[in-house]
């Protein structure tokens, strides 16, 4: 068990009564209270919706409260802006890094506070700030590297540097691990433990119980919008905190049927993509994935994965390979291509390919089928139908909207996310491209969505499935790849046995199969057919 470093009893924050009502009439914060104790890792859990982001975004300023208190170090504040909250102590880390990518780390650090040298700036001055301020904290870090060349921890490290420099003794963490490795995640966690031996506070906003577990002292769960309650840590199963943030209990295992693998649906064969700058991006990858199965990739954000599903799914052209659906090659590959061929895509950025933000749900539903019966025929829509249809998608999928008529902006992230899976469960597809498909919603809607992936598979669907949570991957996969630079370095055929730490270790470069064990995948794939029709 750790050891508790919080500082009994004294507060650094409060929070009282917090409301948020936004004009349209939605309550995201009602009579919420929050108490932070100086020197401690606090957790805030909570599904989506349940009012998580807006607190923090009322604290760091962004967001104005309706009404309510907030003491910080004892005193009433007003937060009228982050700048603010920045002079007053207050830093956050966003769960989508802030960072220039073409700029130094130090540069990157002190933007907005270079120390001059004359009417320049003073780089040395600027390397040894930020390089003494990580050290101090366990965060050390490439200082003259630039932000494009280091890996997604070391980026992470440096946000926490930013707010470390800009004086932060209470330290926002929203979502820190989704896209760490396991090795990454332990390093994170020792470094947070140094900030708070150190006199810091964190928050800790995180749908990873077992993370909670491992290094929060307290939570405080939301639902709802409301306070369920606040309990040590120490005290909590993980079965007991789900329950909290959920209001029912949540089975922390998906059982699964042995996969009864079919023909070959999607074959990957020798793929290459180059980006403009001439950067090798993909170097002959491929892989196949079968009727009946899930494919999982995993791989440290930054990888090639973006880029893979991009060509899989007609997004990008390849420099060079080829892509067959149904042993057929796809020479003129592009989204509404796909999805003829029986593809469907869950994208890992919901907000920018997965929805029209400024369009209903039924609008969104339809995207896809507006033109096809039943919802058209002979150019005129039928609205009775298209709602009737999106009613029965909403109950199916347990989308929390009061109207099919709502525009998907009003939605939280985990219903935004369930009407993507909606669409894209029934489009009748016979291969789902899954990209982060639970990525920053709760346990509730992961569990849920990762369930529907498993029943798809049970029904003859091929499913790829990428995603950088380890647990999701060893928990739905039937087989996994590995890919690090663009190349894949590993495959397991059995998931069972098989651990987050090994996976980290080849996500890391630390290990690398033979050639001779990645014959069929670095090079051709292991149903490689000469007679392929074209």
């Amino acid at each position: 068990m750790k050891e508790m470093h919080s500082d009994t009893g004294v507060s650094i924050l409060e929070m009282r009564d917090i409301w948020k009502v936004y004009p349209n009439g939605v309550i995201a914060n009602a009579n919420v209270d929050i108490q932070v104790r100086k020197g401690e890792i606090h957790a805030l859990l909570g599904e989506n919706g349940a009012g998580k982001t807006t607190l923090m975004k009322i604290l760091f300023g962004f967001e104005h409260p309706s009404s309510g208190k907030i003491l910080y170090d004892g005193k009433e504040v007003a937060i009228a802006s982050p700048h603010k909250a920045i002079a007053m102590g207050i830093g956050m880390v966003h769960q989508h890094f802030m960072l220039v990518p073409s700029l130094t780390v130090a540069e990157n650090v002190l933007l907005g506070m270079e120390p001059k040298k004359g009417l320049s700036v003073g780089m040395a001055k600027a390397f040894e700030i930020v390089r003494q301020a990580g050290n101090q904290y366990g965060l050390s870090v490439p200082v003259e590297k630039k932000i494009e060349d280091i890996s997604v921890g070391m980026r992470q490290r440096v946000e926490i540097i930013k707010t470390l420099v800009r004086g932060a003794n209470l330290i926002i963490l929203d979502e820190p691990t989704a896209v760490l490795t396991p090795q990454e995640t332990v390093e994170l966690f020792k470094a947070l433990r140094i900030l708070v031996d150190r006199g810091k506070t964190v928050i800790f906003i995180t749908h990873k119980l077992n993370e909670v577990k491992q290094i929060a002292d307290r939570i405080t769960v939301l639902r709802k919008g409301h306070v369920v309650g606040t309990a040590e840590v120490k005290d909590m199963t993980q079965v007991e905190m789900s329950r909290m943030m959920v209001g029912r209990d949540v089975e922390m295992v998906i059982e699964k049927k042995p996969a009864v693998v079919g023909p070959e649906l999607l074959c990957v064969k020798k793929l290459h993509y180059v980006r403009e700058d001439k950067v090798a991006v993909l170097n002959g990858v491929s892989f196949s994935v079968r009727a009946g199965e899930i494919l999982g990739i995993a791989g440290v954000e930054g990888n090639g994965q973006t880029e893979l599903v991009q060509i899989i799914t007609g997004l990008l052209s390849p420099s060079k390979g080829d892509i067959a659906v149904n042993e057929k090659v796809m020479r003129r590959l592009n989204p509404k291509t796909a999805r003829k061929s029986g593809m469907s895509h869950i994208p890992s950025d919901r907000m920018v390919r997965g929805v029209a933000l400024e369009s209903t749900v039924e609008e969104n539903v339809i995207s896809d089928r507006y033109f096809k019966k039943p919802f058209s025929a002979y150019g005129i829509q039928s609205p009775r139908k298209i709602t009737r249809f999106t009613k029965g998608l909403i109950d199916q999928f347990d989308i929390r909207v009061d109207s099919s008529k709502r525009s998907v902006k009003m939605l939280s992230g985990g219903n935004i996310q369930k009407v993507v899976v909606a669409r894209e469960f029934t489009a009748g597809a016979k291969i789902i491209i899954a990209d982060q498909p639970t990525r920053g919603i709760d346990v509730g809607a992961s569990d849920f969505i990762r369930r529907q992936l498993v029943e798809e598979r049970d029904q003859g669907v091929g499913v790829l499935l990428i995603s950088a949570d380890l647990t999701e991957l060893l928990e739905v996969s039937d087989r996994i790849l590995v890919l690090y630079r663009g190349e894949v370095v590993a495959h397991f055929d059995e998931v069972e046995g098989l651990t987050e730490e090994t996976l980290g270790e080849y996500m890391l470069g630390i290990k690398r199969m033979s050639e001779d064990d990645l014959k069929g995948y670095s090079q051709e794939t292991a149903t490689d057919k000469e007679g392929m029709e074209r």
